[in-house]
């Protein structure tokens, strides 16, 4: 037995050193010669592209790194079954000088846009003292993690009046394969910001990987793709107005397993093998800002909710405002709305104006590892508040719906923590 480990090649000479393996049976470290020798690029335009071996795809990957994009663009980028990547976060980073697409590029797009990082910025100064009031430093704490706390805190908040229009930066980990299938549907997304980025992402890869970015375009594949993208883009379901669920549960088959559902530990996944009985639909009403957390959870499958202001603002955002902001923030929502509803675009493009505060309608399916993992994932006291509650009822429908199932999720009520002073990435000293 050998167990070899190739890290140091590149997406295209590394998915040939494997394809090789289902012709060759020989050893990888006389692949890797091979590989040396001939070159992997008329490998992969000949056996990857040419005769359809997508699986080959699988085995090259690469990173992309997406820059200075809206926060709608994240969400498309992301809204793939095997997305790996990373995102700026609006709960740990000052927002204020990012630069907010106005795809309008009219002055009165400009004027709502700046009105909200205004507010934002604003609220952040004006925030932090108010906090240290609310929460004290108490004695034995680490006043560098409190104060790294207290700036998280204040960051919840204000991150609600943030527009999406503003920009952020976000990365993609993934296979030539599916970097190229979810290309396919950027490249027809209703907004136009999406498409630029899919077209450019498309360009770059064809550039560094051209043996394996070769696809021909079928006319009637690219038209039903159009469709598909035109009518599954956005959820355009009744909104809900409260946490409700649908169990389609197999729990016959479930029942088999009985002892698995009552001894699994604290912080173990249910097998993966629990899938095959039936899922559970969850909807509830959420803010945006929350929803780009909850979005990233793979496993589930999600449909995209389009930001509007018609299900109005999360009222958490409000309670936590000083009286006096709390004033300012009804008159500038007030405000803001107005302005918004008499933009002459459609919704979709109104969603850049749009602050992340506002509550969009959640609906995703999950097996059942899937709804137990982010029940117990996002319930935990370091979870954004207003995800959190919902992570809490998710947990609380699974008891319901599987009989002597022990849930692990962290159902106490839970408002400061100064564990999320410790949740961050800092070079060693």
């Amino acid at each position: 037995m050998k167990i070899i480990i190739v890290d140091d090649v590149a997406p295209e000479p590394n998915a040939m050193l494997q394809a090789l393996y289902s012709r060759s049976p020989r050893s990888v470290t006389e692949h890797l010669e091979q590989v040396k020798k001939g070159g992997a690029e008329k490998f992969m335009a000949s056996y990857y592209v040419g005769y359809g071996h997508k699986s080959i795809g699988d085995c090259g990957t690469t990173s992309i790194f997406v820059e200075n994009v809206s926060m709608l663009v994240t969400k498309a980028l992301q809204d793939w079954p095997l997305y790996n990547g990373q995102e700026a976060s609006t709960r740990y980073l000052d927002m204020t000088a990012q630069e907010v697409k106005n795809p309008l590029n009219t002055p009165a797009g400009k004027e709502i846009q700046d009105d909200w990082m205004k507010f934002y910025a604003h609220a952040l100064e004006a925030l932090v003292p108010s906090l240290k009031i609310r929460f004290p430093l108490k004695t034995g704490e680490s006043e560098k993690i409190y104060e790294k706390a207290i700036k998280a805190r204040a960051f919840d908040i204000a991150r609600g009046f943030l527009p999406a229009g503003a920009t952020t930066y976000a990365s993609w980990h993934t296979n030539l394969r599916q970097a190229y299938d979810h290309l396919k549907e950027m490249r027809h997304h209703p907004l136009t910001e999406v498409r630029e980025v899919a077209k450019e992402i498309l360009s770059s890869l064809q550039k560094k990987y051209s043996s394996s970015f070769l696809h021909e375009k079928f006319p009637a594949e690219e038209e039903y793709i159009e469709k598909s993208v035109a009518e599954l883009a956005y959820n355009n379901e009744k909104p809900v107005k409260k946490f409700t669920y649908i169990s389609r549960l197999d729990l016959k088959g479930i029942k088999k397993h009985k002892r698995l559902l009552v001894e699994r530990p604290a912080k173990s996944e249910l097998h993966q093998r629990f899938r095959q009985y039936g899922n559970i639909i969850f909807s509830f009403p959420l803010d945006f800002g929350s929803y780009r957390d909850l979005q990233r959870q793979r496993s589930a499958v999600q449909e995209m909710p389009l930001l509007t202001t018609k299900q109005g603002f999360h009222k958490w955002y409000l309670e936590q405002l000083t009286p006096e902001l709390r004033d300012k923030a009804k008159k500038l929502l007030k405000k803001q709305e107005a302005r918004i509803e008499k933009l002459p675009v459609d919704d979709v493009v109104k969603q850049y104006y749009t602050a992340m505060g506002y509550t969009i309608t959640v609906r995703m399916s999950c097996s059942l590892p899937s709804a137990v993992y982010i029940s117990e994932l996002r319930s935990a006291d370091t979870v954004h508040p207003t995800l959190r509650i919902e992570a809490q009822r998710m947990g609380d429908a699974i008891k319901a719906s599987v009989p002597g199932i022990i849930m692990h999720h962290d159902t106490s009520p839970g408002t400061w923590n100064i564990k999320r002073g410790n949740q961050d990435i800092v070079r060693k000293e």
